[in-house]
């Protein structure tokens, strides 16, 4: 699942790809799930002929500034990705530019066109995803009801250690918690717990006050790695638990120990039980 530092991937490209161009045509896949609460009629409606100003974050959903309201939003879901046609665009991971080759991408929702000769193109496989018009997306649902955006905002450990002595579930279910970390997956939960040296099972209002700090510092540490390269797991540290996660396989170590893999509140969990306490 794109987690915050895909999402803030596909934020730069649509930025690199289309801020102060016009939108001339849009193409709409019709899909009732994925289009929510809004048709495609009316997305066409709302961004033909707009000027794009900027594309924001938080967590993991973006929305478009444009020059006249309602405003595009977009949450990726499990699969989706966006992606781009234009050859000068910089090739980014999670969100990859593309030659004529293979355009229009397979699975696409929504493609814009815009005046600068570039397409840009959300596209969701499994349809987990979601297109919706919002007129202030910070001040309505879904986005006003998310937790703090660890690269935007990232509380003071002071305030950190507040919110998580508040809560009396395992930490890592609450790192996954949207309302209280936006954009934090799985994956970045187990990353951040295991460099923290922490049980993902351990409570959140038990942990010391050195356990919060770790937990914190790990976390503002790993989103900015991931976000500075691109979100290309290629190029995190070799050192991450990240490489290691993937497909549950038994016997894989760490540094000379074991990975084991546990589920917790329905996802699965990989940590190192001899340095995670």
């Amino acid at each position: 699942m794109p987690e915050l530092p895909e999402v803030e991937s596909a934020r730069r490209l649509i930025e690199g790809a289309a801020a102060g161009h016009r939108i001339k045509k849009v193409r709409c896949t019709s899909d009732s799930i994925v289009f929510d609460g809004v048709s495609t009629r009316q997305v066409r409606q709302a961004l033909t002929g707009r000027i794009i100003y900027a594309a924001h974050r938080r967590g993991k959903h973006l929305w478009l500034e444009l020059d006249q309201r309602p405003w595009p939003c977009f949450h990726l879901g499990l699969t989706g990705s966006f992606q781009a046609r234009d050859m000068k665009l910089p090739k980014l991971a999670s969100s990859y530019t593309a030659d004529g080759s293979d355009w229009p991408p397979r699975f696409e929702k929504i493609r814009l066109f815009m005046s600068n000769g570039a397409e840009l193109a959300m596209t969701n496989k499994r349809r987990f995803g979601r297109i919706r018009l919002r007129k202030e997306p910070e001040k309505e649902p879904p986005i006003n009801a998310l937790g703090f955006d660890p690269l935007l905002n990232l509380p003071s450990l002071k305030h950190f250690s507040e919110l998580l002595a508040r809560r009396s579930i395992a930490i890592k279910v609450l790192l996954l918690d949207q309302r209280f970390a936006a954009g934090v997956g799985n994956w970045i939960a187990d990353e951040v717990l295991y460099q923290a040296r922490v049980s993902p099972s351990r409570r959140a209002d038990q942990l010391s006050p050195d356990e919060a700090r770790q937990i914190r510092l790990r976390l503002k540490y790993i989103v900015e790695t991931a976000v500075r390269v691109d979100a290309r797991a290629s190029h995190f540290p070799p050192s991450w638990i990240f490489h290691r996660r993937w497909g549950r396989k038994t016997n894989t170590t760490l540094a000379g120990h074991r990975i084991e893999f546990i589920t917790l509140h329905g996802r699965t969990t990989a940590w190192v039980p001899a340095i995670q306490k």
